[in-house]
């Protein structure tokens, strides 16, 4: 098969490339972007590390063909973050309340929560769970990610 001109607009920016159409979403953003926060785990959906928003909703990138991403809008963790640096309150509740040790599948995980907030902004903590129950963490035992979605609800609801 012949590779395919794609252009998707990755965290504002509109980018280019040629890829084979087999491409994942995952692979054309660490490698033809460069945009090493999408973390690629188990590669088949189920650990949710290379979690983005596509077109506003939270997709698996390794499930997801480049080609299919053609002319819509990514944003993956690095541009979760405002301009200047600053953290979104997602980012900032996982860092204050101890959402994450080794980090790995933190990047999954904040992507997660942002599309989860944006949806259900005043969850319950048995609702929390549940958004959780599709990304796996190897070392924190959940309960600082719940805290750290907890309170990034609450920062919210106060902002």
């Amino acid at each position: 098969m012949a590779d395919v001109d794609v252009r998707i607009r990755v965290n504002g920016m509109q980018r280019r490339g040629t890829v084979p159409p087999r491409r994942t979403l995952a692979d054309f953003l660490r490698v033809d972007c460069g945009l090493t926060g999408t973390h690629l785990g188990c590669e088949h959906g189920v650990c949710g590390a290379c979690t983005v928003l596509l077109d506003g909703a939270a997709v698996r990138a390794c499930l997801v063909f480049a080609v299919q991403a053609d002319g819509g809008e990514v944003t993956t963790v690095e541009g979760l973050a405002s301009a200047d640096g600053e953290l979104s309150f997602v980012q900032r509740a996982f860092r204050e309340h101890h959402g994450l040790q080794c980090g790995f599948c933190t990047p999954g995980f904040v992507v997660s929560v942002t599309a989860f907030l944006a949806e259900n902004p005043k969850p319950t903590d048995e609702e929390i769970r549940d958004a959780l129950s599709g990304n796996l963490c190897r070392c924190t035992g959940y309960q600082g990610i719940v805290n750290a979605v907890r309170a990034a609800a609450d920062s919210k609801d106060s902002a």
